[in-house]
């Protein structure tokens, strides 16, 4: 077998594969750069989801003259000189693959600037580099990346659609405006703004991107704990959101997505979210460079600690205080609330943590007592002496904490298709009724508990459910105008404003027509606001913010199941909240416009299962009172 050396031009088309396999992974890299340049102002424009165009300006310190074709030669960087610096990186890019792996795959040009020197340019195509020459810039650095993929077509049919690659940039930037809310940031697609910030801080970065009211559903947090600093926002115990897309997690500056941090949030809160809810935070965790290793992904998207015992105790005591409202909440708190934080008594959360969750071990059972200024080795010796796997000696604890925390449901388990019963009902014709009975026969004898409906017919009794009945009803006129397409839509007095991020504008985007066939009127309604103007008739008193919230809830798990399910799915459910309910007292002619519209069907079932109608004997009821045996 002979063995090929690869020459530059497959070598840097194959770590294009992975380390700028889409267009958000273009932006992101080239961001850093300009993050890392020192910029101030950085300003970021796609056309065609990215695939058309990417260019990001900056006003940092610019490349020299020289160095501009060094810049598209694999492995080379401006931030590393040695093995030893891979273990103290500070900046955000540092292994010289990516200008190298954009220019391989499009057509790409670089003018920069340095204050002290003149504007060059140099371009490349397909990865051959072309001659640095004079050119108009400010100063800083513009990179304008255009056709990508355009010489693999192969990567080119896998790209998303416009929509989806236009959301996850999005998505991409708004994590870039709030782990550097010192910089100023302007996103445009399409010739649109769709972010702009100041640098005018956290607080103003949070309301770009979640709007102005998020920080008063959030606390501030600010603790230096085991030599280790925790910063940022997290949400109250009554806030939380429909899916992971609210949570931001930076580690020294970079956004990651760390399973660590992720499972110690997501315990702390644990006692407080229902199922299917997620916390929503923006924490920045800063811990001494040598302690964290950036080198383990292509594209930096995780990171790995030294040790993970460390990070996560530090991580859940200080959220899980903040939330409890315990002792050691004020030193946590950034800005102390007038109204201190409530206590939650001991005996409500175990009752809240019995309801709400399921019962895992975890190796990390409580904080443990260290003075203040303790440092990570310290605390590493510290841990390591005290704390004990479960089932051996007691841990010395400063706060009383179960040894058995108590968490969400796994992921896995969360991925359970929970539309399974009612997909049922829409792929299957009902089947055989239990029989149908001419409603004109039916004589109407009277209600029970204001909840069921009493109807005679010979020697047979039917108790009918009147919230069963009329949400089936409602559910099939709803299911027949969706199948023949002939949903009325009934517009609103004033429009109804949808505030969401980016990842979940682009999903409700490329869904506008689904959502518009079933009678709602929406529409995009500037940045990542989505406006609806009108809903199904039928519905006129849903609660939109309940149906989009659980709409959106299903949005990760969205590969296995299609969105006209799950549509489908909630208007069963906006059927049933649509409904009389029970308790309701109908008029008389309301009970003959319900038994008519069912017209006999006494084999129904409510879109979630449950029988519309049960049926007595005459005889039954005579053994009940011992008439006959």
């Amino acid at each position: 077998m002979k063995i090929n050396l690869l020459s530059p031009e497959v070598y840097n088309k194959i770590a294009a594969g992975e380390v700028v396999d889409r267009p958000y992974s273009v932006v992101k890299e080239l961001v850093e750069n300009a993050i890392d340049a020192g910029a101030k102002e950085i300003s970021v424009e796609i056309e065609q989801g990215g695939k058309k165009l990417v260019r990001v300006i900056d006003n940092g310190h610019g490349i020299e003259k020289d160095d501009l074709k060094h810049a598209f030669r694999a492995h080379a960087t401006s931030k590393l000189k040695t093995a030893e610096d891979l273990f103290t990186v500070a900046t955000l890019g540092f292994r010289g693959e990516a200008i190298a792996s954009i220019a391989a795959v499009s057509r790409m040009q670089i003018v920069s600037k340095t204050r002290e020197g003149d504007s060059y340019g140099i371009s490349a195509e397909g990865g051959k580099i072309g001659e640095v020459v004079p050119t108009a810039g400010a100063n800083g650095t513009t990179v304008t990346v255009e056709d990508l993929f355009y010489n693999t077509p192969a990567r080119l049919k896998f790209l998303k659609s416009d929509a989806q690659e236009e959301g996850d940039v999005a998505n991409m930037i708004s994590r870039f405006i709030l782990s550097r809310p010192e910089i100023s940031f302007t996103y445009t697609a399409n010739g649109k703004v769709k972010y702009r910030s100041f640098g005018d801080g956290l607080k103003s970065a949070l309301a770009v991107i979640y709007g102005a009211n998020i920080v008063q559903d959030c606390y501030e947090i600010s603790a230096d704990k085991h030599g280790i600093k925790l910063y940022g926002f997290i949400g109250n115990q009554n806030f939380s959101k429909p899916n992971r897309s609210y949570q931001s997690l930076f580690v020294n500056g970079r956004y990651v997505v760390n399973q660590t941090v992720s499972a110690a949030v997501a315990n702390a809160y644990a006692a407080y979210l229902m199922k299917r809810q997620y916390p929503f935070y923006v924490l920045f965790l800063e811990l001494p460079p040598e302690i964290v290793d950036v080198n383990v992904h292509p594209n930096k998207a995780d990171v790995r600690f030294a040790d993970n015992q460390i990070i996560y105790g530090s991580v859940y005591s200080v959220v899980s205080s903040v939330l409890d409202g315990n002792s050691r909440a004020l030193e946590y708190l950034a800005n102390v609330p007038k109204t201190p934080v409530p206590e939650v008594p001991a005996a409500e959360k175990t009752a809240m943590r019995e309801e709400r969750t399921v019962r895992v071990q975890t190796p990390f059972t409580a904080d443990v007592p260290k003075p203040a200024a303790m440092t990570y080795e310290q605390a590493k010796k510290e841990l390591q002496f005290d704390i004990s796997p479960i089932g051996k000696s007691e841990p010395r604890l400063i706060e009383s904490r179960p040894s058995v925390l108590e968490v969400n449901a796994p992921s896995v388990a969360a991925q359970e298709d929970v539309f399974a019963e009612n997909q049922k009902f829409l792929k299957e014709r009902e089947k055989a009724s239990q029989e149908k009975i001419d409603p004109a026969f039916l004589v109407y004898k009277g209600e029970l508990f204001r909840t069921y409906l009493i109807y005679e017919i010979g020697d047979s009794a039917y108790f009918i459910d009147q919230h069963a009945a009329h949400e089936r009803l409602i559910y099939n006129r709803l299911r027949e105008k969706w199948e023949r397409r002939e949903v009325i839509s009934q517009p609103m007095l004033m429009p109804y404003v949808l505030e969401v991020n980016a990842q979940e504008f682009a999903f409700l985007e490329r869904n506008f027509a689904v959502l518009r066939e079933i009678g709602f009127e929406t529409e995009e309604f500037g940045g990542t606001s989505v406006k609806v103007s009108a809903v199904p008739a039928d519905l006129q008193n849903i609660d939109l913010e309940q149906f989009f919230r659980e709409v959106l809830a299903s949005m990760e798990s969205l590969r296995a199941i299609k969105l006209t399910e799950i549509i489908k799915d909630k208007i069963a459910t906006a059927a049933c909240k649509a409904a009389v309910k029970g308790g309701e007292r109908l008029t008389e002619r309301e009970v003959r416009a319900l038994i008519d519209e069912t017209e006999g069907d006494m084999g129904l079932r409510c879109p979630h299962g449950r029988p519309v109608a049960v049926k007595m004997q005459k005889s039954e009821i005579e053994k009940l009172f011992k008439r006959i045996v």
